[in-house]
């Protein structure tokens, strides 16, 4: 059964297991062997310790299912912002996309400004949790590659693609209502 024009929550987990946080949908708008890509509007997010707010801007976020990244591309009235998770793969379980979040995050403003975030809560949660080298290994890696698709304004970091993903969301909410 296809995904493509389900409604699917997104449910964000730590090392251990413990849910991080959890969005109450988003709109599947491709799902490939690559990538599970949805948008969303005023999304509901609850955090692990019970607070409840919403999304604040439109967004497409683009899980990959085969590298350690997710990104929520956040389309502000001043341009698209891209957050990026470091985080495992992502996979669908049931109506629900679940990944491990680890913490590193990389965040490209509209001016093409690049900063690395929560450094100091992975070296937290790398001793709480007691990552492995290899693990290590391929956060930091993943980290460098994500900051040179940054740079280099390679998918999914490409403002036309993610308009391109939101008309699309637009389309497709307009005709069910």
């Amino acid at each position: 059964m296809s995904l493509v024009g389900r409604w699917l929550a997104v449910h964000c987990y730590k090392h251990d297991g413990s849910i991080h946080r959890i969005w109450d949908r988003g709109f599947v708008l491709e799902n490939n062997d690559d990538f599970i890509i949805i948008a969303s509007k005023k999304a509901k997010v609850v955090e692990s310790n019970g607070r409840k707010w919403f999304t604040k801007e439109p967004a497409v976020t683009i899980f990959a299912k085969k590298e350690w990244w997710n990104v929520i591309c956040m389309l502000k009235s001043d341009g698209i912002c891209y957050y990026c998770n470091i985080a495992s793969p992502s996979l669908v379980d049931k109506d629900c996309i679940k990944y491990i979040d680890y913490d590193l995050d990389a965040k490209l403003f509209s001016n093409d400004d690049i900063r690395l975030l929560d450094e100091k809560e992975y070296l937290h949660h790398k001793n709480k949790f007691d990552y492995s080298n290899e693990l290590d290994i391929v956060l930091k890696y993943t980290t460098r590659q994500i900051v040179e698709k940054m740079k280099s304004r390679l998918f999914p970091f490409n403002d036309d693609k993610i308009k391109e993903y939101y008309q699309k969301y637009l389309g497709f909410v307009e005709k069910k209502d």
